[in-house]
């Protein structure tokens, strides 16, 4: 099986998902805690970037790493995902 399936395999049960009680049903099976804790992490990083907050504001607030806040300003400024579902 190629890795393009099972990705798609992946992003179908997501599509499924009905409830926030799904979601946390499935993402506590797939993720690890920081795993999840990580992801949300971004989630907020991303929204705090969107309504202009800067890195140091954004670092103190949610206490993620400069690296991880790079990755994330590149997705906002050049990604879809972030600007289509936090907007």
């Amino acid at each position: 099986m190629s890795d393009t399936i099972n990705v798609d395999e992946l992003y179908e049960i997501i599509l499924k998902l009905k409830t926030v009680d799904d979601c946390r049903a499935l993402f506590n099976d797939l993720c690890t805690y920081k795993e999840i804790d990580s992801m949300a992490q971004r989630i907020v990083a991303a929204k705090l970037l969107l309504n202009n907050e800067t890195y140091e504001e954004i670092i103190k607030q949610t206490n993620i790493s400069s690296a991880t806040l790079s990755r994330v300003s590149k997705c906002v400024k050049y990604g879809e995902g972030y600007k289509k579902f936090l907007k």
